[in-house]
């Protein structure tokens, strides 16, 4: 799978963030949808940019939307749609009830648009990343609106908005199906601190409460049940394991490596137990150089779990293609399968990072030899030589 960075919350700055459209993949939606086919790629998460759907109350314009449909369609590709990502119309109030009633409708039309445009099951991730969005927005006033110490108060809102657009959702096409994704984290004390295991561990189960909550398991006043959990996906970096108190990350990358970090099969397979629910990894990649190494271990890791009895639906690549930092645009992460370069029209040229694309090949047949997924359909030779005489609007990588 592939995922298009797709923020569009108001930064730090006051700035609302487009990155559908800053990495210009609203304009080359066709080009980019047929480079993934081109690497064995058929299914993707894109994002329905709320914010400029409805920009007025109650009106919707789906135009922003179909640019996407089309060019999926025109491929082949089936799509995971982010309904919230991270961003709302201007002048809605988070904590407002007028909030969970307006998403709930904004979900609902989606759904009918996307039922009256397409004989294909649909797939819809209402609010991502409940736990990191509850957070960035409510816990430490990263994301608009800049709330601190809320993040509880973001949360269960963040879960109501969910249930009401689940419901609207299924009542316009009951095929739909839900994919709610969430941060997989390990959290530990410090070596000098033993004594802290019970909080450092209490903080790694929080991840879990975004979906205890929507399956009411945790706070049933909220209206959960198990009906709202459908498909799961996890999320996993680099700096996705760190010390509690004080941040401090467990280093992926130093060798040998810290012995509290976990293997990410372990932690994949203990939220499938939890569960029970379809699983795939929603997001995961690495920057620069380190690219191609942090695929092969994923997918040593993803063997594993497929060992350990997990059935894994899928991988996705995120970002497919290059991104930059949300508070910081001229730096750029190099973290996609394309990087950039700028042609004298202010076209970002899709430039494909042939030793990822290699990893990606590798990964791809080993996975298929472990009966998932298909053998790579392409060589790199020739991934390379479209990349020397394609422009940033074509379909060629």
């Amino acid at each position: 799978m592939a995922g298009f960075e797709s923020a569009c919350h108001v930064n730090r700055e006051g700035t609302r963030l487009d990155m559908i459209a800053a990495t210009q993949h609203d304009r080359f939606a066709d080009g980019d949808y047929a480079r993934l086919r081109q690497v064995g790629i058929s299914s993707v998460r894109d994002t329905v940019r709320w914010h400029l759907i409805e920009q007025r109350q109650g009106s919707f314009d789906f135009s922003s939307m179909d640019v996407l449909m089309t060019a999926a369609a025109r491929h082949g590709i089936q799509v995971v749609w982010d309904l919230c990502h991270y961003g709302w119309p201007d002048g809605l109030d988070l904590f407002s009830a007028a909030f969970v009633d307006r998403f709930a409708s904004f979900c609902r039309a989606v759904a009918r648009h996307v039922r009256d445009s397409s004989d294909a099951v649909p797939l819809y991730t209402p609010v991502n990343e409940i736990s990191f969005f509850s957070w960035a927005a409510g816990e430490v006033g990263w994301f608009f609106p800049h709330a601190e110490r809320r993040g509880g108060d973001v949360k269960r809102q963040l879960i109501r908005a969910s249930i009401a657009a689940i419901e609207a959702i299924r009542d316009v096409d009951s095929r739909a199906r839900i994919v709610t994704v969430e941060p997989l984290i390990h959290v530990v004390p410090p070596r000098e601190r033993p004594d802290l295991l019970a909080e450092a561990t209490a903080y790694s189960n929080s991840q879990f409460e975004a979906w205890d909550m929507l399956s009411g398991a945790l706070a049933p006043e909220l209206g959960g049940h198990p009906r709202y959990l459908d498909v799961l996906g996890v999320n996993f970096y680099h700096d996705n394991q760190w010390e509690h108190p004080g941040g401090e990350k467990i280093h992926w990358h130093i060798h040998p490596r810290d012995p509290r970090w976990v293997p990410f099969h372990q932690l994949f397979k203990g939220v499938y137990e939890r569960y029970r629910r379809p699983i795939f990894v929603g997001e995961t990649s690495h920057v620069g150089s380190g690219r191609a190494e942090w695929l092969r271990e994923m997918t040593d890791e993803l063997c594993l779990a497929i060992e350990a009895g997990v059935p894994v639906e899928g991988v996705c690549l995120y970002p497919i293609i290059d991104r930059f930092e949300w508070d910081n645009p001229s730096h750029w992460h190099n973290s996609g399968l394309w990087d950039y370069t700028l042609n004298e029209q202010g076209e970002f040229v899709r430039v494909l990072n042939n030793d990822y694309a290699a990893e990606l090949w590798h990964s791809q047949f080993r996975l298929a030899q472990k009966g998932y997924g298909t053998p790579p359909p392409f060589a790199i030779e020739s991934l390379e030589a479209r990349d020397r005489t394609t422009d940033g609007s074509s379909a060629g990588c």
